[in-house]
């Protein structure tokens, strides 16, 4: 049903030009109406919608528009791992990793590593948007599976587990300062005594979940959903040549010196690419994590493509480059629309507004126990289908939630660990999620017809099954009292 309903919307371009007038649209009926919100986070600050359709917002809408287009998140990440990833493309790289890797993996754990490795991948924030969905649909096609089944599995893995991981990311300071500036609205001595860590032993233990739910709903539910894939994209199985096998030894040399030269610079006590005071999750690395993944693989694919014959010289690699970027005609063009819709609905305030209006309706609903971390994690579900910046949301929710929460006896670290599940098994079902447009021109590659609706109904599972054994599995938590990071509590007990 809701592949049906949703392939009957417009195409994805259109769908965000049209949302951007009903953005402006709305903006002016609901100033209109003097609707104004306390803004959570400045105390005595009034918010109200900004209205789009007067002068100062023809204004705004005319001269920001090359900018919102320019600053769309995802636009600058994706073209310029675009760059490294389609050189390896091109020159057969990848597929003869990807062929390497088939015919020496048990054909069994290949589901459950791409999951794995989707996860895994917000150590490097959002680049596993843009290398892992376009790898696991060709991992799928070289077996002779559905590659959307093996797109899923991947964008799944990255977007709907983006808050699990055996390491710290930047995800755990991103929304750990603002957790800790919360609980210092209540009790400034418990908010000195918390860490970024936080919620490091829950989200360690959920990647294994989250692996084991994930390929069970990828091989018992999506892939059999799909079928028999009938497009004309093939991979096909062959053993590697002897050229190809030296070009993936010189492939290989290059991305281990690349990677050398990378550590020397945030290994070391003195790194140029440490932050202050030797800080290594906040630092010039972390923030350069796109260009040095354009870069590595850029250098296997320049090394394999001389040792195979398949670069010459310098024409061979700018016509390469250029070919790739011609593949992402689609992609910048929805860029463009996307751009304007985000920045218009964030220009309105109307997200703040129906955040806030949201925080006040779960407490009014006076919950306690389970039923009120359910309600915070349906809430906050909900409102992640409209903001998708996981920082954004929080900075807007935190003061409100972590307050609230610790005044009915949770810690602000258990609130954090909510809403992190909630902001992570919804990302994939909201067409307004900032990668969502890269992963419709990835799919559309197997699926000419693949629109928003296809998309949301193949993913729907995962969103749906993945809330359920997350919540499952922080309840049990809660059951058992455990810690959910190095000292941070389930229970918050005033000092």
């Amino acid at each position: 049903m809701i592949e049906v309903t949703g392939n009957r919307l417009p195409h994805p371009v259109t769908i965000f030009a049209i949302l951007s007038l009903v953005v402006i649209g709305l903006s002016a009926v609901v100033s209109s109406l003097g609707i104004r919100v306390e803004h959570p986070g400045e105390e005595g600050e009034i918010v109200e919608v900004t209205n789009l359709m007067n002068a100062e917002g023809l204004q705004y809408i005319l001269t920001s528009m090359v900018d919102n287009f320019i600053g769309f998140a995802p636009l600058g990440v994706v073209l310029a791992t675009m760059l490294g990833i389609g050189l390896a493309e091109r020159t057969g790289l990848i597929s003869a990793c990807l062929r390497g890797f088939v015919l020496s993996v048990p054909k069994v754990l290949i589901t459950g590593g791409l999951v794995f490795a989707g996860i895994m991948s917000s150590v490097a924030s959002d680049a596993g948007y843009v290398v892992l969905p376009p790898l696991g649909a060709v991992i799928f096609a070289a077996l002779g599976r559905h590659p959307l089944a093996g797109l899923a599995a991947a964008f799944a893995g990255v977007s709907a587990g983006f808050s699990a991981n055996l390491f710290l990311s930047a995800t755990d300071p991103m929304l750990g300062e603002l957790t800790i500036s919360a609980a210092a609205i209540i009790d400034p001595a418990y908010a000195e005594g918390m860490n970024i860590a936080m919620n490091y032993y829950f989200i360690a233990a959920s990647v294994f979940l989250l692996t084991i739910v994930g390929a069970w709903v990828t091989e018992r539910i999506v892939e059999p959903r799909l079928g028999e894939y009938k497009g004309d994209y093939r991979e096909e199985l062959n053993g590697l040549t002897s050229l190809e096998k030296k070009g993936l030894l010189w492939a290989g040399i290059s991305l281990l010196t690349g990677v050398v030269l990378f550590a020397l610079t945030i290994v070391p006590a003195g790194g140029a690419l440490r932050g202050e005071d030797g800080a290594v999750m906040q630092s010039p690395f972390m923030d350069s994590l796109v260009p040095i993944i354009a870069i590595l693989f850029f250098l296997p694919g320049l090394a394999y493509g001389l040792a195979t014959k398949n670069i010459r010289n310098d024409k061979d690699v700018a016509n390469q480059l250029s070919d790739t970027m011609a593949a992402m005609g689609m992609f910048i063009v929805l860029a463009f629309t996307a751009g304007q819709f985000v920045a218009y609905f964030a220009e309105s305030n109307m997200g703040l507004v129906l955040g806030v209006y949201g925080a006040e309706a779960l407490e009014a609903m006076n919950l306690t126990g389970i039923p009120l971390i359910l309600g915070f994690i349906v809430v906050a579900g909900f409102i992640n289908l409209f903001i998708g910046s996981a920082s954004a949301k929080w900075a807007m929710m935190a003061p409100v939630f972590v307050p609230i929460m610790m005044q009915l006896g949770y810690s602000p670290e258990m609130t954090q660990m909510a809403y992190r599940i909630a902001d992570s098994t919804t990302n994939i079902i909201t067409p307004l999620m900032t990668y969502f447009a890269i992963i419709i021109a990835f799919a559309q590659k197997y699926d000419k017809k693949m629109g928003i609706g296809t998309l949301i109904s193949v993913m729907f599972p995962y969103s749906i099954i993945f809330m359920i054994f997350w919540t499952i599995m922080l309840i049990v938590w809660m059951l058992l009292g455990l810690d959910l990071g190095p000292g941070s509590p389930i229970q918050y007990n005033p000092q």
